[in-house]
């Protein structure tokens, strides 16, 4: 039976899932503005704007074309679909797969399955990519987890549960930016009385229990 109490914590298991999720969190906040972080930045853009495109396939709209710039800004062209669900997706969706990820981590077959995945979508976001700055961050991560997986399975160095977790601490922490345009376009076109401001606020809280409950169904799966 799942302990959802999480009586007995906290086991080893659980201390170290937990002390990865802080020292992560206290290196990417020392490294925040360096050139290190990059990557990660645009990977980051790349899942927000991936959320875009995936709503508004499932509004029965048709994605034209997804870009991601080297000054970290993004967009996705759409065509059709449900707007207002287009709209609030990029920022819930980066937090619902930095949630994902986060379960991930606490198993190496699911970090396996998530890492194959991510490469699996890198290779179709290469094919959408309208210029050579996203198409540059999908072919090096698609190499990076190649690298990572074959020294999971040929050595004694196993990470891959580790970079999963890295990816997703970082895009919680980078996703807590709203894209301001987005909620302001999305107060225009919502009859509910509240500002982009506001509504960032309101994408913020939600994000936020998106991220606690991940780590508290993490530490739930590790007792």
């Amino acid at each position: 039976m799942p302990n959802w109490g999480l009586k007995s914590c906290c086991k080893h298991d659980q201390v170290m899932f937990l002390a990865t999720i802080g020292v992560y969190t206290v290196v990417i906040l020392a490294l925040w503005r360096t050139i290190l972080l990059t990557p990660f930045k645009l990977i980051t853009v790349f899942l927000h704007e991936a959320s875009h495109a995936i709503a508004c396939i499932l509004t029965c709209g048709k994605v034209e074309g997804i870009q991601v710039h080297a000054n970290e800004g993004g967009a996705t062209q759409t065509r059709g679909g449900i707007y207002w669900l287009i709209l609030p997706a990029g920022y819930l969706g980066s937090s619902f797969w930095g949630m994902a990820l986060i379960l991930a981590s606490t198993n190496l077959l699911t970090a396996r399955i998530a890492a194959g995945c991510f490469g699996v979508a890198l290779l179709i976001v290469l094919f959408l990519a309208k210029n050579w700055t996203l198409r540059g961050l999908c072919i090096g991560f698609i190499i990076f987890l190649a690298v990572v997986w074959v020294l999971q399975e040929l050595t004694t160095v196993r990470i891959l549960r580790y970079v999963i977790l890295f990816i997703d601490i970082y895009d919680d922490l980078i996703s807590r930016r709203v894209h301001s345009s987005d909620a302001e376009k999305f107060a225009e076109v919502c009859p509910c009385p509240c500002t982009g401001v506001g509504w960032g606020v309101i994408w913020g809280l939600i994000s936020f229990i998106f991220l606690g409950g991940a780590v508290y169904l993490g530490l739930v799966i590790l007792s």
